[in-house]
């Protein structure tokens, strides 16, 4: 087509005015030919094609609520190089400094395309600054900008746990008002386990033949809570053989349960009215260690013969062999332990056992204390409480009402 040129410009001649006219063409302003593009100038740069990719941008860093201190939250804008399937970004990294300018330490990264994470490594009220670097094409490429300083901070009250303290209060509330109950002479009902009539027949037997009773507290320290209901039951047991005249041998594993087996059989005694029949050597100081005192056991069940053995407390793999030789002697045999791998070897061995937690309402019926009592009730009344919301909730959740269900959700 034919080349206009603008007015007031002469027409050259020759190969020099094609020269001429071509400069004056490119000396020209462009236009742009496509409706609604925009200039070169208004769009962002890109990364050179061999160049490092582009940082990302506007890190927020918030601290996370309800919690104990321990957290910050990370957010930031995806670097403009991080696009699906560009393969210019590979992830990122997160820095972090207690200073401004350094220095920085990883703590954590994350993949490309994510821009959100949590560092969980923050120490309370303690300021850090952050920064997020691209990691990709160029190497590691660290953010322009730093942010902070920023302080994670513990909250007295988490606000998505108001479940917990609901039941929480309720389960306090029920153990205090049956302790009073029991304290101002109004015992609650407790239902009488077949297990702890057992003992006294045991007791009972033994006394018929002339022979003493066997009573062992479990194998563990103090700190075990089955060696504390085991020691409890063992003051109303010493306070029977008291009363019925016989024998009782309490071998122990360690000082401490040694110590409070003493003061309970006495104590026994005590209750009974006969503190003069109390025997110092009732209670003997055997062996921590396992098998040394299964071995000692074994040798008072078959050298003294008691017509009943009652296990009561924590037992591990010593129990098919305390009550399978108790079994060969041919006494009356009652057990009871928390330890449900062990319930298999007593229930094949043994007349009675008490399973779980019947060992220690055993303890709170034995004992009669208020405060034993107490807990018991008031966990049995929690835990009709927990099945009836349970009910409940499986009903809303099938009429497809969820609010029950989001309020017990905890984070």
């Amino acid at each position: 087509m034919p080349i206009r040129l603008p007015r007031g410009v002469a027409r050259p001649a020759g190969v020099m005015g094609v020269a001429l006219i071509l400069g004056a063409l490119a000396a020209l302003p462009l236009r742009a030919q496509t409706p609604g593009a925009t200039s070169d100038a208004a769009a962002p740069a890109p990364a050179t094609l061999g160049g490092p990719a582009s940082p990302p941008s506007g890190l927020v860093v918030d601290d996370v609520p309800n919690d104990a201190g321990r957290s910050l939250s990370l957010s930031w804008k995806a670097s403009p190089d991080d696009t699906p399937g560009g393969g210019r970004v590979d992830g990122y990294t997160i820095e972090r400094s207690e200073s401004p300018t350094g220095p920085w330490a990883v703590v954590d990264s994350a993949s490309a395309g994510v821009t959100t994470k949590v560092d969980q490594s923050v120490r309370r009220n303690t300021p850090y600054f952050y920064r997020v670097s691209a990691v990709g094409l160029g190497g590691v490429v660290p953010a322009a900008s730093v942010t902070g300083p920023v302080s994670a901070t513990s909250q007295w009250i988490n606000q998505t746990r108001w479940s917990v303290l609901v039941f929480t209060v309720m389960f306090f509330t029920f153990v205090l008002y049956f302790m009073y109950s029991a304290q101002s002479g109004k015992k609650p009902f407790v239902r009488r386990i077949p297990g702890i009539d057992a003992i006294e027949e045991a007791i009972g037997r033994a006394t018929e033949m002339g022979r003493s009773v066997l009573y062992i507290p479990g194998i563990l320290d103090i700190d075990d809570i089955q060696t504390v209901a085991g020691l409890v039951i063992l003051e109303s047991v010493a306070k029977l053989t008291a009363k019925y005249e016989t024998p009782i041998t309490v071998p122990v594993t360690y000082p401490i349960p040694f110590t409070i087996a003493e003061e309970m059989v006495k104590s026994g005694y005590l209750h009974a009215g006969r503190p003069e029949a109390y025997d110092p050597n009732s209670v003997r100081f055997i062996s921590p260690e396992q098998f040394a005192y299964v071995a000692a056991v074994s040798g008072i069940m078959m050298r003294d013969k008691p017509a009943a053995h009652i296990f009561m407390g924590a037992f591990f793999a010593e129990s098919l062999l305390l009550a399978e030789t108790g079994f060969a002697t041919g006494a009356i045999q009652v057990a009871g332990t928390a330890n449900v791998h062990q319930l298999p070897f007593f229930v094949v061995a043994c007349d009675y056992t008490l399973i779980g937690e019947e060992l220690f309402a055993a303890s709170a019926y034995l004992s009669g204390e208020p405060k034993l009592v107490g807990s018991l009730k008031g966990a049995d009344l929690i835990k009709i409480v927990i099945i009836v919301v349970v009910i409940v909730g499986c009903v809303l959740e099938s009429m497809n009402i969820h609010g029950l269900t989001q309020w017990m959700v905890t984070q």
